[in-house]
């Protein structure tokens, strides 16, 4: 059986990150979600699997033209036509007779693309998991194993089974699609053709990743899972795991916890890592930096008595000596952040910043809990930043001397 990866989302929640990138190209332990979900496609005995592609869609060709993942990979173009549906239409006469069908942004266990395999009725097979928050899931209505409606982050939940986006379909399922309409928000729903599946209930890992603080989680779970494999590391203390690629080099620091160091990065000297860190290639984390549950992708450079707690930082980000990055609130409660959907509360009290590619920090620049700063901006010394920034805006501090004598 083959797999259809559908990777052609812009992830508009996930912005600033997604501003440069598609969802699917999001790191997360050291690589982008795409490659944690073929992976496991690959653990589950997958072979061949059709990656469905839109927004900013070279960067995942490339990407995985370049990485060896021995499967067997085609693509496939989402059209004009917005919705799962039409993303799965994308990969009509390319996906085979029966075909799994996963999310290239969810990650879950392999063992879960192996069950709703397994069980496939030979029509349509829906994977399911209970959540303790239906309000925020697709929640299926489900009588004697078969799928009988599907309310979307319903306000008064039937049930707590969410869809887990991991499918099985006969090709009759393409006739299916063609004769949908849109729905209200305009795209073409393949929940909307899911009526009379079999289901397949799962209680293995699966997550969905719809703000960049929950990919805090995710990196946790997979740091764990994943064998410590310590590189160069010299007059060093490691107290935890160290999971380095070749050419990373950790020197004359302190670490604590499971750290992911990329290939080409230097930690040190005098250099904290704390908690569960994912640090991509080529960074730079030097004298008295402290990084700590942060995840961090490549290029990042923090040399100088820096502090970065609990944030995800874009590529090329570079912070001057001394930039702190506030995490916690006076009064300990949870971070609320302002997306472009409105103020999200994040269910944590521990939240730092969310930084888009290409941005500078000044020396003795600060940022305010929960702030979301776009890519190629400017950050002058001195600045407190305590509002959100756009993408290519930049803030200096304005402020008046005199000199006496």
């Amino acid at each position: 059986m083959k797999a259809v990866v559908l990777a052609g989302g812009e992830g508009e929640r996930m912005r600033p990150l997604t501003y440069t990138r598609p969802k699917a190209m999001l790191q997360v332990a050291g690589k982008p979600l795409i490659w944690h979900v073929l992976s496991n496609l690959k653990k589950a005995r997958i072979k061949e699997a059709v990656v469905v592609v839109k927004y900013r869609k070279e960067q995942i060709i490339d990407y995985l033209a370049k990485e060896n993942l021995g499967m067997t990979l085609e693509f496939a173009v989402q059209g004009e036509r917005h919705g799962t549906a039409a993303a799965i239409e994308a990969a009509t006469g390319k996906a085979g007779e029966d075909f799994l069908v996963v999310d290239g942004n969810n990650v879950c266990d392999s063992e879960i693309y192996r069950d709703v395999i397994e069980k496939h009725d030979g029509s349509k097979t829906v994977g399911l998991k209970k959540v303790d928050n239906p309000h925020g899931f697709g929640i299926a209505e489900v009588k004697n194993g078969v799928l009988t409606g599907m309310a979307e982050k319903p306000e008064h939940p039937k049930g707590n089974l969410a869809n887990i986006s991991v499918y099985a379909f006969n090709r009759s399922i393409f006739d299916e699609i063609k004769k949908l309409a849109p729905s209200p928000r305009g795209e073409y729903e393949i929940t909307d053709v899911l009526k009379g599946a079999h289901v397949v209930e799962t209680e293995d890992f699966w997550m969905d990743v719809g703000y960049p603080w929950h990919l805090f989680t995710l990196n946790e779970y997979l740091l764990e899972k994943m064998e410590a494999n310590a590189g160069l590391v010299e007059n060093s203390t490691v107290k935890g795991k160290l999971i380095m690629e070749e050419g990373a080099e950790v020197v004359d620091s302190f670490v604590e916890g499971t750290s992911y160091i990329g290939a080409g990065t230097k930690i040190g000297p005098h250099a904290l890592l704390r908690g569960f860190n994912s640090i991509g290639r080529n960074c730079e984390i030097g004298e008295s930096t402290t990084v700590k549950n942060s995840i961090l992708f490549d290029g990042v450079k923090a040399k100088h008595l820096t502090y970065i707690g609990d944030s995800v930082v874009g590529e090329g980000v570079n912070f001057g000596s001394g930039t702190q990055v506030a995490n916690y609130r006076f009064d300990a409660g949870h971070v609320n952040v302002l997306t472009e959907k409105g103020w999200v509360n994040s269910g944590r009290k521990k939240l730092g910043v969310v930084v888009g590619d290409e941005t500078k920090f000044g020396v003795l620049s600060c940022t305010m809990p929960g702030k979301m700063i776009g890519n190629g901006c400017w950050v002058g010394s001195g600045v407190t930043v305590n509002t959100n920034l756009r993408p290519g805006q930049k803030i200096f501090l304005k402020s008046e001397h005199t000199v006496i004598g």
